[in-house]
């Protein structure tokens, strides 16, 4: 039999050897895979043999931050979540040795529906789905935060304490360690950042990444699953909600933003008013510090635009998409500077 492709991060031929040495008759007849499209981040395949499929996630090849892509604990979350309100797929394998594909890997069932990434993908809902599907999106947010860490066995899966503080010194040494030019504003904004740290009003796991095109959507607009939990630990909820409003309204004319795409209004989606208000109800939190959060979030994603940016000038990015990123930095930069002055000066 002709040996199969091997898309770039994944050695089909020594995944089959360790899939066959610890998980024996989990896999049947021939591995192919492919590397799927939308990621910037962690690598992330789909894999099948004769009779089903998964999903293979790793880390990215080359310059990888200190902290970033912690397969074991993206894989600790969902598996502790599997059973709860909060859709999460089906795990099967961790591997932690980096002998076997260069990096440490974890395998998923792949989950059927659609994950809306561009306007084209959200253009047919129509207003009355859209709607539906804005409101679930929230629900799930909602959900995540209502889960007592220790009793899913997260209890330890992050210092919640000092959360907010940790998290602004952290991005900011995340940017000096890709830091290849100049970006103006940055500084002043982690200074303004770190200034006015808001008080902490809950202590929930927090996903940090979430958005529409992290989850898959099932055919009846529920949402059938959340992925990417690269950045979940236990801290400040609102930190979730600050990053959900800067990529459903904030970056909405940034270029290359494909979520902001996918929540067009054109296409029915509500504000994102409407859904803050929807989450304050459910969970009873104050959203009234609430542009702090979304300032933190501009900034955050800057700081992940700029290493996505610095490896894709070293060739070290696998895929298309990357060139663009760069460009990002600099009005999420000033975005984020020009709501944390507004708040300031009310």
């Amino acid at each position: 039999m002709p040996a199969q492709p091997h898309p770039p991060g994944l050695d089909l031929d020594r995944l089959r050897d360790h899939l066959d040495r610890v998980r024996p008759g989990l896999a049947e007849g021939t591995l192919t895979a492919a590397l799927i499209s939308g990621g910037k981040s962690n690598l992330t395949y789909t894999l099948r043999d004769d009779r089903r499929r998964w999903v293979l996630r790793r880390p990215p090849l080359g310059h990888v931050l200190a902290t970033a892509h912690d397969m074991a604990r993206e894989y600790r979350v969902i598996e502790a979540l599997s059973g709860t309100a909060v859709p999460v797929p089906g795990v099967h394998l961790l591997c932690t040795d980096p002998e076997v594909l260069g990096a440490p890997f974890y395998l998923m069932d792949e989950v059927a529906g659609t994950v809306y990434r561009t306007a084209e993908d959200s253009a047919g809902l129509g207003p009355e789905r859209a709607t539906a599907l804005s409101l679930r999106l929230i629900d799930v947010l909602a959900d995540l935060h209502a889960i007592d860490p220790e009793a899913v066995g997260l209890g330890d899966f992050g210092r919640a304490d000092g959360y907010l503080q940790r998290q602004v010194s952290r991005w900011f040494r995340q940017f000096e360690a890709s830091r290849s030019r100049d970006i103006p504003g940055m500084d002043e904004l982690q200074r303004r950042l770190g200034a006015h740290v808001p008080a902490s009003q809950r202590a929930t796991v927090v996903h940090g990444d979430y958005r529409l095109d992290n989850t898959v959507v099932a055919a009846d607009d529920t949402i059938a699953a959340v992925l990417d939990w690269e950045m979940a630990t236990l801290g400040d909820p609102l930190a979730d909600v600050g990053l959900m409003k800067v990529y459903w309204d904030i970056s909405g004319d940034m270029p290359g933003n494909p979520v902001a795409q996918a929540v067009n209004p054109a296409a029915g989606f509500p504000g994102m008013d409407v859904l803050a208000q929807r989450y304050a109800d459910r969970t009873g939190l104050d959203l009234g510090p609430l542009p702090w959060y979304t300032a933190f979030a501009g900034y955050k994603l800057a700081v992940i635009a700029e290493g996505i940016h610095y490896r894709y000038t070293q060739g070290k990015t696998v895929g298309e998409g990357f060139s663009h990123l760069g460009a990002l930095v600099p009005p999420l930069v000033a975005t984020s500077l020009e709501t944390l002055l507004t708040l300031e000066a009310h």
